[in-house]
């Protein structure tokens, strides 16, 4: 017995003593736009993706990339830290198959990965926007895995399109009249003054209806209260939808809502603070930058009302060169986020760089500035 308590009394000292040198190391720079190297050496691979604090470890889950092509050839990524600096590759945490019948086999298109914690289950829960093999941008649909542990794997459930045979909750009793009057044949020409305004008062909505909503760029939030929420780009992309999902975070509820009807809005990343929800967007260019947007709302279901481009520094109209993916929040660090966005290379997807920059306020307005590098002990 006392050589065991000498031992655990050894062992917990020489943890101490590590953790005491950890401490005294120097934070390493984050430096946007460069090589950011696993532990392997190799330059992370997780694009599109986000950031997930599980228990000590930040989880980085995000699309592998390869050379030639932008589809879904491996799977998703996930990279652990301690740190948010130094990264080690957990290897792939849900892989696509060499099934052509399955929903994700290998050359599907499979975008913006992200991962929450349900701490009723137990379970991490896996959504992304997911385009099935071959058929383009036509799918548009969110397709959701389950695991056990943090980096997975990753088993598969199902994809689809999103709330079949709901309307929005956001839309009354007279919005739904008059979306009853609207007719697409009356709009096939798209772009139109005429066509836009029937897009804002729901004409795709109408459209997609019984099949489901479409969900590309996504991103989630996990509220105080536990309750997630699925963001994403619909409508064509022409108008972002934020919408419940079930308590074990595998379905959706049915109560969505519209944000910026007919905007043109993508790459949502959203971040609450002092009771404000923010949420900062892209335009829709394909993979060119853009001049990122932002708005805010008291209640995730809105209303949301727009600012300006929180962006300030060298090519802040095009948000550095990049579009936004997650905001992620830096645990033990009062009001700590941090930015993060990608910079494609669509000639050369694997080689896609990373901007991570920390979120400043200015009499309580987000703002998100250039830095060439920049230490974690920029937050107090």
């Amino acid at each position: 017995m006392m050589s065991k308590l000498r031992n655990s009394l050894c062992e917990l000292c020489t943890a101490l003593i590590f953790l005491c040198g950890c401490s005294n190391e120097p934070l390493q720079p984050i430096r946007s736009g460069e090589i950011w190297p696993d532990n392997n050496g190799e330059h992370i691979n997780a694009h599109g993706g986000g950031v997930m604090y599980h228990d000590g470890t930040y989880y980085w889950f995000g699309e592998n990339k390869c050379d030639t092509t932008s589809s879904a050839m491996v799977g998703v990524m996930c990279y652990s830290s301690r740190n948010l600096t130094d990264w080690k590759n957990e290897g792939v945490a849900l892989s696509v198959v060499d099934n052509d019948s399955s929903d994700i086999a290998r050359g599907c298109i499979l975008e913006r990965p992200k991962v929450i914690y349900n701490a009723k289950t137990g379970k991490f829960v896996m959504w992304f926007h997911l385009e099935l093999k071959g058929k383009g941008y036509a799918a548009a649909r969110a397709g959701v895995a389950v695991s056990d542990t943090p980096a997975g794997p990753y088993r598969f459930i199902r994809s689809g399109r999103v709330n079949a045979g709901k309307l929005p909750v956001d839309m009354d009793g007279q919005a739904v009249a008059v979306l009853d009057t609207l007719n697409a044949k009356n709009y096939e020409k798209w772009w139109t003054p005429e066509w836009t305004d029937a897009v804002n008062k729901g004409l795709i909505v109408k459209r997609d209806l019984d099949g489901g909503q479409m969900s590309r760029d996504m991103t989630l939030y996990v509220d105080e209260d536990g309750k997630a929420y699925h963001i994403y780009s619909s409508e064509e992309n022409l108008t972002l939808q934020i919408a419940e999902l079930s308590d074990d975070y595998l379905s959706h509820t049915g109560n969505y809502v519209r944000v910026a009807p007919a905007g043109h809005n993508e790459a949502p990343a959203i971040f609450k603070k002092d009771g404000t929800y923010w949420m900062i967007t892209s335009g829709c260019t394909g993979w060119a930058p853009n001049e990122a947007r932002m708005f805010s709302s008291s209640s995730i279901f809105g209303p949301w009302s727009q600012h300006p481009n929180p962006c300030v520094g060298p090519k802040s109209e095009l948000t550095f060169g990049g579009q936004s993916t997650y905001i992620l929040k830096v645990e033990g660090k009062k009001d700590a986020f941090i930015f993060m966005a990608d910079i494609w290379r669509p000639e050369h997807p694997s080689d896609a760089r990373y901007i991570w920059l920390p979120v400043q306020f200015k009499e309580g307005i987000p703002y998100v500035e250039w830095m060439d590098n920049w230490t974690l002990d920029f937050f107090q």
